[in-house]
């Protein structure tokens, strides 16, 4: 079996609030990462949008996994840290972005298209012009209705934007990894923790079958 392509590599992982709470994402996407010969560091901000990540704003919840560390849950503590300043202190290879759903607008029946592309570039700019490499993880489906209004027709729609706007960004397209609603959720939008092993093994199977020259970023 081949080697991984992460292995060896450090891994800067932002999301949000998939990110944010005990028994969600970070904790097995961590596990599988660091199997994989990564050293990760991740942070999740509940509510931020990709633009958020531009400057330093608070959140809601939140919680951040440092490399060699245990996953520290911050609730009304968390903030966003401007990209260039953790690029700068962490000197990722590759930063891995999990931020969909909070731009989705699932509840506004226009999907605000200008908006979202301003947000998606000007993040994917600031860590292009750093030299790390990027992967962008889309949405996963979910379960209509709920608190979040999530439905399926606008988790494709936004799926399918930013597959076409995250580039110089590698697009990771999560509604390949399950079919709607095989993961079971526990408000329409958020998995319950079987559903969240599921996404972080297919979102690590994923980066470790890039090809090598799509993760290794500038700093080695």
């Amino acid at each position: 079996m081949p080697a991984s392509a992460i292995a060896g590599l450090t891994l800067l992982v932002l999301g949000e609030s998939h990110m944010s709470l005990v028994d969600t994402l970070m904790e097995p996407l961590n596990d599988n990462l660091t199997r994989q010969g990564a050293l990760v560091h991740s942070i999740g901000a509940c509510g931020a949008n990709a633009a958020d990540w531009l400057i330093t704003k608070k959140a809601d919840c939140g919680a951040e996994h440092k490399i060699n560390g245990k996953q520290v849950i911050k609730g009304r503590e968390a903030s966003t840290t401007p990209i260039k300043t953790l690029i700068a202190a962490e000197k990722p290879d590759l930063v891995v972005i999990i931020i969909a759903d909070t731009m989705a607008s699932y509840d506004n029946p226009a999907f605000p298209k200008a908006w979202a592309w301003q947000n998606v570039t000007s993040l994917t700019k600031e860590i292009a012009a750093t030299g790390a490499k990027c992967a962008w993880v889309g949405p996963a489906w979910g379960k209509a209705g709920g608190p979040y209004q999530k439905n399926d027709a606008r988790t494709q729609l936004m799926s399918k934007f930013l597959a076409t706007n995250v580039a110089p960004c590698i697009y990771i397209d999560s509604l390949s990894f399950s079919k709607p609603g095989e993961w079971v959720t526990i408000d329409g939008q958020h998995f319950t923790i079987a559903g969240y092993k599921s996404w972080a093994n297919a979102i690590g199977t994923a980066l470790g079958n890039l090809p090598k020259e799509a993760v290794k970023g500038a700093y080695k």
